[in-house]
């Protein structure tokens, strides 16, 4: 793997490696133990989208590993008036050690890592969201201790994340079942691709369906970053699509209720899910700085 720019560049292996690093890394980290693994090396992070997580963490993690991280606001680099990704990428290439990039067009990291000579990470694009996997699978490995024949339920918008997510159970052995209404479905070219890995997807209308005796409850936002115009339409075809106590009362007695945040309390997910005490979100959240350390350990060292 010289890439992270969708969950299909790992292999199962590669994620349990970088899924056991994780942990490791995470328990040291309670215990003050730092590491200078990626001392002098500096990772360039470009943003088109704004962040709370993905910035921090990246920032954060280079740090804990001796590091430097810097911020690249997309308006502010001559990319934004004009210069080539391909020109950007080789002048990147000669100064950092890897570049992650947050985009609204996943033609952007493809095109930068054809041309980059160093590490390309995907930290968000219109098509996936592979860093936000990694950490949900470190998640879901804490509280059910592995992944392989869990059911996660996803429920909502069949956006980017799930797009990811999809491809990701297939790889780990996990069922998934997707419930969105009709136009909502994720990438068609994904599902079929996840089930030519031999992963068990479902697509369904009916969210108890997904949600019967699912592992694991998972959601997002209705109006993703891009989509503002279409708030009114989206909040009224997704109505249905919430997670609550009635999907949470039909999955198994000790689900587990994610979402990758930030979530609109009373929109995607109910305020009593979310605060209550199935819901695992802020776990999840903190293990985006676990998850991708390892995953900058694993490119950069």
């Amino acid at each position: 793997m010289k890439h992270l720019l969708s969950m299909a560049d790992l292999s199962h292996g590669e994620i349990m490696e970088i899924l056991e690093m994780a942990l490791d890394l995470k328990e040291k980290r309670a215990r003050g133990k730092v590491t200078d693994l990626l001392k002098n090396k500096s990772l360039g992070m470009i943003f088109e989208k704004s962040s709370t997580r993905t910035r921090v963490s990246f920032e954060v993690g280079m740090a804990d590993l001796g590091g430097h991280a810097l911020y690249l606001n997309y308006r502010d680099l001559q990319i934004g008036r004009g210069e080539t990704i391909a020109d950007t990428a080789q002048v990147l290439s000669r100064y950092l050690a890897a570049i992650t990039a947050r985009v609204n067009s996943h033609s952007t990291v493809t095109e930068l890592a054809k041309y980059s000579t160093i590490p390309v990470i995907n930290a968000l694009s219109d098509q996936e969201h592979p860093c936000q996997i990694l950490a949900d699978f470190l998640t879901i490995m804490e509280y059910k201790s592995h992944l392989k024949d869990l059911k996660l339920a996803w429920v909502g918008d069949g956006n980017n994340v799930c797009n990811s997510m999809i491809l990701g159970c297939a790889l780990m052995g996990m069922e998934i079942a997707v419930s969105c209404p009709s136009g909502y479905e994720p990438d068609e070219n994904i599902v079929a691709q996840a089930r030519e890995m031999g992963g068990e997807v479902l697509i369904t209308a009916d969210p108890l369906e997904a949600a019967t005796d699912a592992d694991v409850l998972y959601t997002d936002v209705w109006v993703s970053m891009g989509d503002e115009d279409e708030r009114e339409k989206r909040l009224n075809d997704l109505k249905d699509y919430q997670i609550n106590s009635s999907l949470v009362d039909v999955a198994k007695n000790d689900v587990i209720v994610m979402h990758c945040l930030p979530a609109h309390r009373g929109e995607e997910i109910s305020a009593e899910v979310m605060d209550g005490p199935h819901s695992v979100v802020f776990d999840e959240a903190e293990n985006r700085l676990h998850a991708q350390k390892a995953l900058l350990l694993k490119l950069m060292a």
